[in-house]
């Protein structure tokens, strides 16, 4: 790949500020809807259960298109993508703020989650492409920490001003992050991909070595999904009302904590390590949660070790994708987005079926076994796939 990289060291550290904000502002939209649901249901005239369908339109959107995109504009220089990303973005946002009907708001959720797709995971590549090899965890990190920061501000805040302004002006005012970010791609550091052919950048997903870290992204994401979109259930003899929202706070400071310190792991002690660190943790936080939601000090403690495993994971599977597709890192971290994605909705599917069939005791201990087979997947192989030249 080629990049003008800035011998100025700021700027760079802009850079990396304005793909932050830019994950931010995607990760408020993608939370923030689940808090407002009631509010839209009434406004649209649908069911809470049907409003509940516009987070699904745009997961799955966002899952088909995010390595899509990545394929077919593998030539364009990443800030057209970046930049057309957000234009889509705040389109869509502001399509959800002025959408009269359940249809409208679901075909701009569709845009919103196109031009999410376009920017998150080209956002990622130029953040590792502006950094050296030893310290690339840590750009990557600086991206990743808008996601996490998202969950601890963006949504609650997103929430307040639903009840005091109305859902629309949510709406309005992600756009405008939006916007902002939009006018300042431009000034990012120019950067093209190897020339690759799109048969080529399709077949990324084949390679095995790939397929192996994706399979942990789906199931390493799966194991807390399945535990994590349950919360108030598993919680609910110990806490109820405002404290869960505390517990929740509790798990997105656990994300940034583990964020930061996997950035700097990673490039200390490789992608390897800060990763076994992460699913083990998580193994132990998962198969200790049965006992940890006895007491609301427990229940405190696992929300916030919970975030802080799960807040590791992704860096150095980030960091291992640009790795090993170097020709193609971005539908690689693309088709990552498409795990995370896939990995919650199963994760979900799979704590609702066990919830459902033998009780929230078992919850826990079935999150841990998927852990431990994330776990078990990322062990490295001893034979070696020759990537492509």
């Amino acid at each position: 790949m080629t990049i003008r990289r800035s011998s100025n060291d700021r700027l760079a550290l802009g850079a990396l500020l304005v793909l932050a904000v830019g994950t931010f502002t995607v990760g408020t939209d993608g939370f923030v809807l689940n808090g407002l649901l009631p509010t839209i249901a009434a406004d649209l005239r649908v069911s809470e259960a049907v409003a509940g369908q516009l987070t699904t339109v745009f997961a799955v959107t966002y899952a088909i298109s995010s390595p899509l995109i990545a394929a077919f504009t593998g030539r364009l220089d990443r800030r057209w993508v970046l930049g057309a990303g957000m234009v889509l973005f705040t389109i869509g946002m502001a399509g959800q703020a002025v959408g009269e009907s359940f249809a409208v708001v679901a075909a701009a959720r569709v845009l919103a989650a196109l031009g999410a797709a376009a920017f998150q995971s080209n956002a990622y590549v130029l953040a590792g492409a502006l950094a050296s090899d030893e310290r690339r965890g840590r750009a990557l990190a600086t991206v990743s920490l808008g996601m996490s920061v998202s969950m601890v501000l963006g949504v609650p805040i997103g929430v307040l001003a639903g009840t005091w302004f109305g859902w629309r002006a949510v709406m309005w005012g992600i756009g405008a992050v939006a916007l902002v970010v939009m006018l300042l791609v431009p000034l990012l550091p120019a950067l093209r991909m190897p020339t690759v052919s799109l048969r080529d950048r399709l077949a990324v997903v084949v390679r095995p070595p790939i397929a192996r870290v994706l399979g942990v992204s789906v199931l390493g994401t799966a194991a807390g999904f399945a535990a994590f979109v349950y919360l108030p259930v598993l919680v609910a003899p110990v806490a109820a009302g405002a404290m869960i929202s505390w517990l929740l706070v509790g798990f997105g400071i656990g994300q940034i904590a583990g964020n930061s310190f996997a950035g700097r792991a990673t490039d200390s002690l490789g992608p390897a390590r800060v990763r076994s660190i992460s699913l083990i943790g998580t193994v132990a936080t998962l198969a200790l949660l049965d006992v940890a939601v006895l007491s609301l000090p427990g229940a405190l403690v696992l929300a916030l070790a919970s975030g802080v495993f799960g807040g590791m994971l992704m860096v150095p599977q980030q960091h291992r994708l640009f790795s090993l597709a170097p020709d193609a890192p971005t539908v690689a971290l693309g088709l990552n987005g498409s795990a995370i994605y896939g990995g919650g909705a199963l994760g979900a599917a799979l704590g609702g079926v066990v919830l459902s069939s033998a009780g929230v005791w078992w919850v826990g201990p079935v999150a841990a076994f998927v852990a431990v087979l994330a776990f078990a997947l990322s062990v490295p192989s001893r034979t070696r796939v020759p990537l492509p030249a």
